[in-house]
């Protein structure tokens, strides 16, 4: 009996923290025409020219403070999530992971659920909320390489799931093992797009970065912009915690060269609330579905050291949705 083909695609991470190893993400990774949407010229002699060959020792040393005795964390939960996935789903399914930049590539799980005879192909970017540089760059190049097959089975995309039920449930119970309460204040980190971008998606041309609330809430001129679907991933988180709009903010991290991104910058919302006085903050990050540098280096050490710096005591990471059988309900869920 042919199967359906579910194929899961998250950002990706170098095959190892030696410097070669990220040099080479990096430079896929950089010279997506998504992620730096600048001019071909002018992307390759930033990247070639400046990031990788600088930025690559640097990263390294940082890919090593949290690999382990499992690898990657962001590799090894996706596989984690891909297999608990093909085991709720059963033998009707065929369930391939692959990393939009390095391994497992997606050439190699498409060609993996060609040689399965699936009889169509849903795919998830397991990005909660859609942005052109992670949801849009998967289904671009999906969508170019399965147009080569001389057979084009039905394919589908999930755009996003930035407000799925399940999902929401599953980062406030995370939440609620560090005692919700015993915080000053409550951040929802993403990582940060340049504005430029969010510009870029708003096809009216009124309405993005016009007013200070232009994200605040999901309508239908900013219902694919990233900053709009995270708030309302925060939004939701909240209500389900019973957080009141005072005890939470919403911010953007990992910036990028001196241009404007996405604002609030989590290092300025740091300050400000060391200033009021804040001694311990929770933190989640809810554009990912599974920890990563992001999260395990960048949160739980970077920050939680700057604001001690700054006069704070704590800075608590909510674990991501890594290995929870309720995120594989959501999943299973979002499939046709």
């Amino acid at each position: 009996m042919s199967k359906k083909g579910i194929l899961l695609v998250n950002l990706g991470t170098p095959d190892s923290p030696a410097v070669s190893d990220v040099k080479k993400y990096l430079d896929q990774f950089l010279m997506d025409e998504r992620v730096i949407d600048i001019p071909a010229f002018n992307r390759t002699l930033l990247v070639k020219g400046i990031i990788v060959p600088f930025r690559s020792p640097k990263t390294a040393k940082l890919y090593r403070e949290i690999w382990n005795e499992n690898g990657s964390p962001l590799l090894f939960y996706s596989q984690l999530q891909a297999k608990m996935l093909q085991e709720r789903l059963g033998d009707e399914y065929h369930v391939e992971l692959a990393m939009r930049y390095q391994s497992p590539s997606i050439a190699s799980a498409l060609a993996n659920l060609k040689a399965g005879l699936v009889e169509s192909i849903q795919v998830i970017p397991m990005f909660p909320q859609y942005a052109s540089a992670s949801t849009g760059s998967v289904m671009q190049l999906v969508m170019e390489l399965v147009s080569k097959w001389q057979t084009v089975p039905p394919i589908s995309f999930v755009n996003s799931f930035h407000d799925n039920e399940l999902m929401i449930k599953v980062f406030a119970e995370n939440a609620r093992k560090h005692n919700v309460e015993s915080y000053d204040h409550v951040l929802f980190s993403f990582h940060g797009l340049p504005e430029r971008q969010l510009l870029k998606c708003d096809h009216t041309g009124s309405y993005c970065l016009k007013n200070a609330d232009c994200c605040q809430t999901l309508n239908d001129t900013n219902k694919f912009c990233y900053s709009a679907q995270g708030h309302d991933t925060a939004r939701l988180i909240a209500k389900e915690l019973n957080l009141s709009r005072e005890n939470y903010t919403v911010c953007f991290q990992s910036r990028l060269g001196k241009e404007p991104w996405v604002q609030p910058y989590t290092t300025d919302v740091l300050k400000k609330l060391a200033g009021e006085g804040k001694k311990r903050l929770l933190v989640f990050s809810p554009a990912f579905v599974a920890d990563c540098l992001e999260t395990q280096y960048e949160i739980t050490v970077e920050y939680h050291e700057e604001f001690k710096a700054l006069g704070g005591e704590h800075v608590q990471l909510v674990e991501s949705l890594n290995d929870s059988p309720v995120f594989i309900e959501a999943l299973a869920g979002m499939i046709n």
